[in-house]
């Protein structure tokens, strides 16, 4: 099965890991100089050796993330029995473990607890796959497939399914792998099987994500049955549609019923920008832009909440949509300016026309995604700099915005996050890690001055 060639160059990749390998006892400093090595490889003198080093690297990828799982377990050991100790609450020093997790791995909350989860997993009930993991038999992607189907199981059975599943899965692919943990596990215990398949109808949910290019990516998590039905009627206005007038494909088609069945409003499709071009929904946006932007004399980008920037012409088409069509829109913008001399946010429209006036609006609009560094998770919840009860001003200058996981988290045993005068944020973990978070670059360049005095 293994069937690819391995130079000794690629062997020294694979094995750096392994017991008896070329490197013994190694410490984290030896991992930080491999880490150097590897961006220094030389290189390959045909195409055959060039796929062996490819296979050699993705084995040294997956014993990574074996040796990843198994000191995050020990670290996950340890920080437990320390909050035991000294009377912390288990929910919350998980969530203060996850985090730093995170934060090691330079990913988001969510993340950190995905990782969590699979390493407990992985040293706990399935040393089988723990072994193919850290033998580059498998990558982690497919590890974490399989957890997640055998979750459901009590450990006793995880075990049992894990150790006939495990030989099985260096020849599986991710799908076929995800059914053979079905297939296994629905054995052992179907009702528990059935259980996860009711419980999953509580996370069905809508979600908005921002996408390459100013577009979005609307998505939902339906029953089967809910959203078999939600399809099927974009599924006719396609074929309908589609026949009728041969201009746009399914899929766009598709696309502009949905906006349409949603909005309440007719959508025959949309100009170059993404503005429909008849019958335009409702507007009710966020859009942080400087006048001259607002007023075509600059091409600066303006930034949209929840989508980032976007060009300065779809900016002023968005304030002027559904302007002379059967079926104007509705538009209602909160403007933000900024400062001439700075180009940060300084300060709001003193009346908008839709929500009321607001420091919390403002942070949102600035600072787009949760200030935490690779977090990315839409900002939730707006904290002080300085802390309040320590004398902290509620003022926007004094205000980040955050998800609600790292909000919680940074209010956990042994973590901090002082500001610092230049705005920037500086989180300690309890093992004395700090990480800083820069404040939102400016969002408009200056005015010149050279401009200014003509």
């Amino acid at each position: 099965m293994d069937s690819f060639r391995r130079p000794a160059r690629c062997r020294r990749i694979e094995h750096v890991f392994e017991t008896g390998g070329v490197v013994r006892g190694a410490t984290t400093a030896d991992v930080v100089r491999w880490t150097s090595a590897v961006a220094e490889l030389r290189p390959v003198a045909d195409d055959a050796e060039r796929i062996d080093r490819i296979a050699a690297l993705e084995r040294l990828k997956a014993a990574c993330a074996a040796a990843q799982a198994e000191v995050t377990a020990e670290l996950v050991r340890s920080q437990r029995t320390a909050a035991a100790s000294a009377g912390q609450d288990r929910t919350r020093t998980d969530r203060s473990i996850a985090a730093q997790v995170a934060f090691a791995r330079r990913e988001s909350p969510h993340a950190g607890r995905r990782h969590v989860g699979l390493a407990m997993a992985l040293i706990d009930e399935m040393p089988g796959t723990l072994t193919a993991l850290r033998d580059g038999s498998i990558p982690e992607w497919r590890a974490v497939l399989v957890a997640r189907q055998l979750g459901c199981l009590t450990a006793e059975a995880r075990r049992k399914a894990e150790t006939e599943l495990a030989p099985r899965l260096p020849a599986l692919g991710d799908q076929a792998a995800v059914a053979a943990a079905t297939t296994v596990a629905y054995r052992l215990d179907p009702e528990a099987v059935l259980d996860r398949m009711r419980n999953t109808v509580s996370d069905r949910r809508v979600s908005l994500r921002p996408a390459p290019d100013t577009m979005v990516r609307l998505s939902a998590l339906l029953p089967v049955a809910g959203g078999v039905a939600a399809y099927a009627p974009l599924l006719r206005a396609a074929d309908s549609s589609h026949a009728s007038d041969g201009t746009r494909t399914r899929g766009q088609v598709m696309a502009d019923e949905l906006v349409a069945r949603l909005t309440g409003r007719s959508n025959s499709g949309c100009d170059e920008l993404g503005v429909p071009d008849a019958g335009a929904p409702d507007v009710h946006i966020g859009l942080l832009m400087t006048d001259r932007t607002l007023l075509d004399a600059d091409a600066e980008p303006a930034v949209l909440n929840g989508c980032g920037p976007i060009p300065a012409p779809l900016a002023r088409r968005l304030v002027d949509a559904g302007a002379g069509t059967a079926s104007p829109a509705s538009v209602w913008v909160r403007r933000c300016w900024t400062d001439p001399s700075t180009g940060s946010v300084a300060v709001s429209d003193r009346r908008p026309r839709l929500f009321p006036a607001s420091i919390r609006r403002l942070v949102v609009w600035r600072d787009q995604r949760c200030r935490t560094p690779w977090c990315g998770a839409p900002v939730r919840d707006i904290d002080h700099v300085h802390p309040f009860r320590a004398g902290g001003s509620t003022v926007q200058t004094n205000a980040k915005g955050l998800c609600r996981s790292r909000n919680l988290a940074k209010d956990q045993l042994g973590w901090h996050a002082p500001g610092r005068p230049d705005g920037a944020v500086v989180t300690e973990t309890p093992t004395g890690h700090r990480y800083v978070s820069h404040p939102p670059p400016p969002s408009s360049e200056p005015w010149r001055d050279d401009l200014v005095s003509t």
